[in-house]
């Protein structure tokens, strides 16, 4: 019987992907027409053309599958039309867990975020259980991620055996996008980073996160979540831990929000207008203004998740950007 998995092409997906074949899996991959498929490159998957918003490439792309690993979504900070984001993170996901539930698949890992969870928003970590509501999302992504996750949990309700994770920023290899904090990097490496503001993420490794979605549909339980996080570092420290790998000097001037926070709202404004992406997202400069901290304990202690030194990632990271012309 064959896995199979939506997202295959992105960051985590194409990590699931060679996660998946290493343990001698089968892999289905759904593939729109217009996808880039150079992380998929010289892999023995099985390329199924389809889309989330097409219900019966859906099911028929789920015959023959035992599992499904939908790691797929719409991830921007910036968008002119969120309905479009709104179409694939709340729509898709219903769509291919409808198609999940006809099949009768034995189990379905659903890739989340910790976007959609609580935090303090005072340098404590959040956890699963952290209140939350859809009033705290901020933007059209978390937004859309926060309903989606809701379209999860009504599908277990309704006997999907499903598993819920919830990546925190997975750094490394393969970010063709590349993602916002692939894009940190890689402005790092330009020397495009002058300043910066007080904020603080969650790294792991995307090796491991894809692990971690793997040890979910192994041991976890359907309904429960799991963060896949490993370690809390201030972006100072990011820098810091780049300029140690790398020799580029870190920047040492911090920014006050509130500037910084005017620069995206009119940047924002203009963007609407001329339909070209924000320097400063919006979005992005909101969400900063409280420390992302999280605890993955639990994936820990349940589903041992592993928790090796996020360097060694962030290194990786470094070297497959400048190995790919980025930088």
């Amino acid at each position: 019987m064959k896995t199979f998995v939506t997202g295959a092409t992105g960051f985590i997906g194409a990590s699931i992907v060679r996660e998946l074949l290493k343990d001698g899996r089968e892999v289905r991959a759904l593939v729109r027409s217009a996808s880039n498929l150079a992380n998929l490159k010289g892999l023995d998957v099985e390329i199924w053309h389809g889309d989330l918003l097409d219900p019966s490439s859906l099911r028929q792309g789920l015959k023959g599958c035992s599992v499904l690993y939908h790691a797929a979504a719409d991830y921007r900070l910036w968008t002119r039309n969120s309905d479009e984001m709104y179409r694939t993170n709340v729509g898709g996901t219903t769509a291919i867990l409808e198609a999940a539930l006809e099949s009768a698949v034995s189990r379905v890992v659903y890739t989340s975020s910790v976007g959609t969870l609580g935090n303090p928003g005072d340098g404590n970590p959040g956890n699963e259980e952290t209140t939350v509501s859809l009033a705290d999302m901020v933007g059209p992504y978390k937004k859309s991620k926060f309903l989606a996750e809701r379209e999860a949990e009504r599908f277990v309700a309704l006997g999907l055996p499903l598993v819920i994770v919830n990546p925190s920023t997975p750094v490394g290899p393969w970010d063709i996008k590349p993602t916002p904090t692939g894009k940190i990097i890689v402005d790092f490496l330009k020397r495009k980073m002058p300043a910066y503001l007080d904020t603080g993420l969650n790294l792991i490794a995307v090796e491991e996160c894809a692990r971690g979605h793997i040890l979910a549909e192994q041991k976890g339980c359907p309904g429960r979540k799991y963060i896949l996080g490993n370690t809390n570092l201030s972006l100072r420290d990011i820098f810091r831990m780049l300029q140690e790998i790398t020799g580029i000097p870190a920047p040492k001037v911090r920014l006050p929000y509130a500037p910084v926070l005017m620069a995206a709202w009119l940047n924002e404004g203009l963007s609407r207008i001329t339909g070209r992406e924000p320097l400063i997202p919006l979005a992005g400069v909101q969400m900063a203004a409280h420390h992302m901290y999280f605890d993955s304990g639990r994936a820990v202690r349940e589903l041992g998740l592993p928790q090796t030194p996020v360097t060694e990632a962030v290194e990786r990271a470094v070297e497959w950007f400048r190995a790919n012309g980025y930088a």
